[in-house]
């Protein structure tokens, strides 16, 4: 199908389409963090974080990474050690590395001027062409169009048909409010992450509605892959002093691992057998594999090529979301300290 076939997207009917999508944007949207102004810092650190993680998960770090780094100049002068430290827990850790990358690019060679224009913000590491739009509409008013899984989800059912890669991005084009670019972009997210959602779309509640031509699901919308379950098992040896936790012996992920390069974590170890009990077990989960994590009290004499790490550094060190999870329940950190 050629541009300009988009009779179902919908139409002439577009519009009335941006005008209720709109009213319904100002009047219903979630009370987010980053949407407190259009400066592009806070802009950019969020759409990197949102990158394949959910919304909850990002305002839980979000705050804290904005403290730590309130602009893009302490970002760019931070080690990447610290960087990671305070990104640990939201995974996809590449994106904090571009992240830093890209802040050092903003400073050293646009002199702290961060990108006006949706191009230039592609140039920056860890950047595609969802995430510099989405920048450029919402930080500099771009009228520039957006696609993610939620667009193209709310752009397939109002069209009531399944839309090529190139398909949705021309209907998304077509369909933009041009004077309000970042708030439309963020109403089509909006709408497909809490209306018309991936299984029992909300219709009824639905601003679009009467402009929709599937209201509901599109038939044999693609089923989520099931994920997959594995066991693993971690060793845990810590020492305390005047009743306190004191030291943790961890090792470092190589810094050339495909996963997590020079992250800390606990020592990964074989199942001790079918008749030993652990300390305790945690869920984990990772992309579409979750984890049960058994956790047994060892001595590090089997693995001697970690090291002992001071409790009161942990929160400055980058450890993996599991190790911190497994900290916590064992008592050594406490959640407010360490995330």
């Amino acid at each position: 199908m050629q541009r300009g076939h988009h009779q179902n997207v919908p139409g002439k009917r577009a519009p009335v389409f941006r005008l209720r999508l709109l009213a319904w944007y100002d009047a219903h949207a979630r009370d987010l963090p980053w949407r407190k102004n259009r400066d592009p810092y806070p802009v950019w650190v969020s759409e990197i974080m949102l990158q394949q993680t959910r919304v909850a998960a990002v305002i839980q770090h979000y705050d804290d990474f904005l403290r730590r780094f309130p602009t893009v100049e302490k970002l760019a002068r931070a080690r990447q050690s610290s960087v990671l430290a305070v990104w640990s827990g939201l995974g996809y850790y590449r994106r904090a590395r571009m992240l830093h990358a890209a802040a050092k690019m903003i400073v050293r060679e646009l002199h702290g001027k961060f990108p006006q224009t949706s191009g230039d913000w592609r140039e920056l590491p860890g950047i595609g062409r969802y995430t510099c739009a989405a920048i450029a509409s919402i930080a500099c008013d771009e009228p520039i169009a957006v696609v993610d899984g939620n667009v193209e989800r709310v752009l397939s059912r109002v069209s009531s048909r399944r839309l090529s890669e190139q398909q949705v991005w021309h209907a998304a084009e077509d369909l933009l409010d041009r004077e309000r670019p970042g708030d439309f972009n963020q109403a089509m997210m909006e709408l497909g992450a809490t209306v018309c959602t991936p299984k029992a779309p909300a219709c009824l509640l639905c601003p679009v509605v009467e402009l929709c031509a599937t209201r509901g699901d599109l038939p044999g919308e693609t089923k989520a892959l099931p994920q997959k379950k594995r066991e693993i098992h971690y060793a845990l040896d810590h020492h305390s002093e005047n009743g306190r936790p004191a030291r943790v012996f961890l090792l470092q992920r190589p810094r050339d691992a495909s996963l997590m390069p020079g992250m800390w974590e606990l020592p990964e170890i074989s199942s001790p057998g079918d008749h030993a009990k652990p300390l305790f077990k945690v869920k984990h989960s990772i992309t579409v594999t979750d984890y049960t994590v058994s956790v047994w009290s060892s001595s590090p004499s089997n693995h001697t090529a970690g090291k002992w790490i001071a409790v009161r550094q942990l929160p400055k060190l980058a450890m993996t979301g599991l190790a911190r999870k497994i900290l916590r329940k064992a008592g050594v950190t406490k959640s407010a300290g360490v995330r």
